[in-house]
This record gives C-alpha cells, sequence and structure tokens, in this order.
C-alpha cells in the first residue's frame, strides 16, 4: 500500500539554506550581537537545516509499499465437534480474536516489532480435533534487504513464539505480492467491519456505516428503485421485476453506501441480464444480474457477499437478515438511509398453508419473516439481500428480495427468491 507525503511542517533543502542565509545576514546587521553569538547562531541554523534534511528523507524514505505474508498454524485439541449451535458461532469468532491477538503479541515482542502493522485472519477450518488458522500479517520495511531474508525470519519468530503457546502448533509463512495481501484482507467475500447489531428495518434502526458493504441502489433516471448486491467487483445480483417497465442500462445507476443522498459511490450500470424465463406479472425466474462500471475498489464500505454452493440448505426458524432503503409502511416512499432487520426463515410446509400463501409459493422461492408480521421488507426493497452467517463470521447471501402481501401483516411474511437454486446460472452469466 503506497503513500503520499507532503513536506508540510519541513524546510525544503533550499528553503533552508536562504533561511540560514537570512538568520546570518540578520546577525551580521545586528550591533548588538556579539561575534561568539553569531556564531551560536550559525552552528543552530545549521544544525537544523541538518535535522531537518535528516528528518525529511527519513520521512519520506518510510513510504515503502506494505509487504505482506501468509501464515498459518493449528489450534489444537478443541473438540468443536462437541458444541453446536449458538455456543459454536461465539467459539469461532472468540478464536478469531484469540488468533489475531496472538499474532500481534508475538511480533509487538519481537525484533521486528517496529516494522510489524497489523494481522488479519481470514478463515478458521476445522480440521478433526483441531483449527487450521490463516492469516495475512503486513509489514512496512526499509528499502534495503531481501523478502526471503525476511521470510525466514517471520518464519522463525512466528514458530519461537508458538511453540511456547498451549495448543497452538505448526507455523508456515509465505511472502505474497503487495497488490494480493492487500486484496486478500480486503476483497475476501462475506467479512464485515461493522458489529453485528440489528433490530427492523419497517419502522427500526438505521444501519451503521460499513455494517453491510454489499448492499447497493438500483436507480434509474437517479431515482430509487431497487436494492441489489454486491457479488464481485464489477457484477450485481437483484430481482428481474426491478426491469419490467424499463430494462434499458443507459438509463440506470447503482450506488453504494448507506445513504442514497448522498452516496459513497456511484458507478454506471453496463449490462442488465434479466433471466430469459421471467415473465411478468409470474413471480417464478425472478432474478437478474446487473454489470457496472468502472468496477469498484474494495475496502471496509463496499465489499462483495459470498455465494452459496448450489447444493446448500438452510434450515427452517434459521437466523437470516434484511436490508435496504425501502418504505417504512405500506404505500410509503422509499428511505434515503438504509435499515436493517432480523427475520426467521420459515418453512415451506407453513408457508404454502392456505392462511399463508398456499399454492403461490412456486420452485426457487422461500419465505422469510414473521407469522406475525412487523418485521419486514417493504416497497423499494425488491431485489436487495436476504444473508446468513455462517459459523466463521463468512456472510452468504441466500435470497433476493422478491414479492408478498403489503408490508409486515399477519401470515404474509417476505417472499424470496432462492440462491441456491439459481446458483449455475449466476456463474453462467457472471462467472462468479
Amino acid at each position: 500500500m503506497g503513500s503520499n507525503y507532503t513536506t508540510t511542517g519541513y524546510l525544503s533543502e533550499g528553503a533552508a539554506i536562504r533561511e540560514l542565509s537570512r538568520v546570518v545576514v540578520f546577525g551580521t546587521q545586528n550591533k548588538d550581537l556579539k561575534p561568539w553569538m553569531i556564531t551560536l547562531l550559525t552552528v543552530l541554523s545549521l544544525a537544523v537545516v541538518l535535522v531537518t534534511i535528516g528528518l525529511l528523507a527519513q520521512f519520506l524514505s518510510s513510504g515503502q509499499k506494505m509487504e505482506y505474508y501468509h501464515g498459518t498454524f493449528r489450534i489444537s485439541d478443541l473438540r468443536v465437534n462437541s458444541i453446536s449451535g449458538q455456543k459454536n458461532i461465539h467459539q469461532f469468532k472468540d478464536l478469531r480474536e484469540m488468533s489475531e491477538n496472538l499474532v500481534d503479541e508475538i511480533f509487538i515482542d519481537s525484533v521486528l516489532n517496529q516494522y510489524y502493522i497489523k494481522n488479519k485472519v481470514l478463515s478458521l477450518t476445522p480440521e478433526g480435533d483441531s483449527i487450521k488458522a490463516d492469516v495475512i500479517m503486513a509489514f512496512q520495511f526499509p528499502s534495503t534487504g531481501q523478502r526471503t531474508v525476511r521470510e525466514k525470519k517471520i518464519h522463525g519468530i512466528l514458530n519461537q513464539k508458538i511453540r511456547n503457546t498451549r495448543d497452538v502448533s505448526s507455523a508456515q509463512v509465505n511472502a505474497i505480492s503487495s497488490s494480493t495481501g492487500k486484496l486478500t484482507v480486503q476483497a475476501c467475500c462475506g467479512k464485515r467491519a461493522t458489529p453485528l447489531i440489528v433490530n427492523r428495518i419497517m419502522s427500526g434502526n438505521l444501519a451503521a456505516s460499513g455494517a453491510w458493504p454489499w448492499q447497493a441502489s438500483l436507480q434509474r433516471s437517479n431515482i430509487h428503485q431497487c436494492g441489489a448486491t454486491l457479488i464481485s467487483n464489477t457484477w450485481l445480483v437483484t430481482a428481474a421485476h426491478c426491469f419490467k417497465t424499463n430494462s434499458n442500462p443507459r438509463y440506470w445507476t447503482v450506488s453504494f453506501g448507506t445513504t442514497i443522498n448522498p452516496s459513497l459511490m456511484k458507478r454506471d450500470v453496463k449490462r442488465i441480464i434479466v433471466h430469459e424465463r421471467y415473465r411478468s406479472p409470474a413471480r417464478v425466474f425472478d432474478i437478474a444480474v446487473v454489470q457496472f462500471s468502472p468496477k469498484v475498489t474494495f475496502s471496509d464500505d463496499i465489499r462483495r457477499i459470498c455465494l452459496p454452493k448450489a447444493s446448500e440448505s438452510f434450515q427452517p426458524n434459521s437466523t437470516v437478515y434484511i436490508t435496504g432503503f425501502g418504505a417504512l409502511y405500506y404505500g410509503g416512499e422509499s428511505q434515503n438511509e438504509l435499515r436493517e432487520a432480523r427475520v426467521k426463515i420459515i418453512s415451506n410446509n407453513v408457508c404454502k398453508q392456505p392462511q399463508v400463501y398456499g399454492n403461490d409459493i412456486k420452485f426457487g422461492m422461500f419465505c422469510a419473516g414473521y407469522l406475525e408480521g412487523i418485521y419486514d421488507a417493504c416497497r423499494g426493497d425488491s431485489g436487495g439481500p436476504l444473508v446468513i452467517q455462517d459459523l466463521t463470521d463468512t456472510w452468504y447471501l441466500i435470497g433476493i428480495v422478491s414479492w408478498g402481501y403489503n408490508c409486515g401483516q399477519k401470515n404474509k411474511p417476505g417472499v424470496y427468491t432462492q440462491v441456491t437454486y439459481y446458483r449455475h446460472w449466476i456463474a453462467s452469466k457472471t462467472g462468479v
């Protein structure tokens, strides 16, 4: 990661010499100053110049690109399989924090402490009765020296310290390119920088900045129409019915961030691909993908969601989350601020009951919300994400806001396009 530095607060070499000349001239013109005082002023001025030049040189030389190293180690004797449900989620979160703190302590208390910047645990993978931690470590070294030597040094320190840590072993380290390391940390899908604190969309809480970095707003003639979800640096997934009256990319733009105006970032829509078998007013095949240009740079505020495998399934009553800029009540207008809600997956057996939606629930659809109503998506949320969190604190897109009866009505939960059902279609159109 390159850095640009300015010389604000520092004198350039030429300016410093001119300043020194001015001081010396001033000294010779002031008849009250004795020769030894003039000499002292000259020496002090020269010292200031040399120190300034030295500090400036050091300041500028520190602007080297960040160096990234990929490390793995094992945390053993955990018996993770004996713990299930919510406890398991908390255990993985604790292990992630513990692993990052461990790496911090190792390098802060080492000869590389002045070069160590930070680390990020990318994944925790169960393997038998142990867990493999994958971590990216960032350092900023001076320009001299070889990366292979530094890699061995980092590996040696990590191994030496880890051997003295209970239940942690087998450290490996590999140098990776600066751009790869930076993008690996920023672009790993389904990661968020903001803690999860969620209430509801309708009449509910605003989303914190960076809380849902994959959320996008699709706008026609700069007016919000639908939500969408970022799945790569150039592709979004949304609902087909968003384009039933106009699918010409020239009229559409996409914005990112937790407010529509001002937006964090805006892009032009390049291509809109509606599912070939979608026919309004039918609600099946309610999916589309949108390509925009230029591509976005991933950050804490803009990041892609993970897509599940086509074979994955998600159990009824699982906790899921919806976000959007939609209306707060049926018939209302879209909102400028992003809102969020926590809901539950409802089984098809329940959702197909006559008092709910009966035979209107077709293939590639599922319900989420509460039969008692209140928490729900609404007009303007269409096309937006319904996401779930796995045990490694990674988020997956499992549903697309599709349709429902009014907003938050009893026995009328939200109906979502099932992403796993269309997973191969998404891949065929986007390569994601």
